[in-house]
């Protein structure tokens, strides 16, 4: 499914993306339990992976996916009320978490209702505790999914911000993007720690974003400092995000 460092597949449309990174989640699921006996999975919020999640909570996904082995953590997230629209974890309950068999406590929120630095804390404790057998090894999440905003961030890690250099914390606190709101984020020592990393993107305004961060290799973008230790990444993009790659 997921070819080699850096590869790329181009969909013909925002549905058949959604549907191949459905797929990806669903084969990267099976293949975890079948291996480790569990499936661990950061996920991020926007517009581009809501349509990968609703169709979790769909068949053939819902059948497909082992839920009860599988740990789904956040990217990032907005430290807003989970009821909030801003919410990656609100929206995500509302996309498949509600309507999946997954154990309760198999599903990690980031504690966006916490003071910032109490919350990054927390989490960092949450993904060391869970990863404690794993902590020395090269991998940590099996599956990561990412965006890539219009000014190249991912994650909450944004353009000319210190976190872009933290080496050590696994979680930090941001304030930034659209909406500008104080976030939580997973840092590089985590995300570059996946098995697979997965970029989304969709539509004609991620174009010029997807084409520097693809081709220009002096421009320095966050998403560019995704370089997995060991893992596989993939750049999963529909007809649009894609059309200024060619040449």
């Amino acid at each position: 499914m997921i070819e080699g460092p850096g590869s790329i597949i181009i969909e013909s449309n925002a549905s058949h993306l959604a549907l191949k990174g459905a797929e990806i989640f669903s084969t990267t699921a099976r293949e975890s339990v079948d291996a480790r006996g569990r499936f661990a999975v950061a996920i991020s919020g926007g517009s581009t992976p809501r349509g990968l999640h609703r169709l979790l909570a769909k068949d053939p996904f819902l059948s497909d996916v082992p839920w009860d082995k599988t740990d789904i953590f956040w990217v990032d997230e907005r430290c807003v009320p989970s009821n909030d629209e801003a919410s990656n974890y609100g929206e995500a309950k509302k996309d498949f978490l509600n309507r999946v068999p997954i154990p309760p406590g198999h599903i990690h929120p980031m504690p966006a209702a916490k003071p910032p630095e109490a919350g990054s804390l927390l989490y960092q404790k949450e993904i060391m505790s869970y990863f404690k057998a794993e902590r020395n090894k090269s991998f940590l999440f099996d599956l990561i999914v990412l965006g890539i905003g219009t000014d190249g961030h991912t994650a909450s890690l944004f353009p000319g911000q210190s976190s872009l250099d933290e080496k050590e914390k696994w979680v930090v606190s941001v304030k930034g993007g659209e909406p500008n709101l104080i976030r939580l984020t997973l840092t590089y020592p985590v995300l570059n720690r996946g098995r697979h990393i997965v970029f989304l993107a969709s539509g004609k305004k991620k174009a010029h974003i997807v084409g520097k961060a693809l081709k220009d290799n002096e421009s320095r973008l966050p998403a560019q400092r995704i370089q997995p230790v060991r893992g596989k990444l993939l750049w999963l993009l529909d007809r649009e995000a894609a059309s200024l790659l060619k040449g």
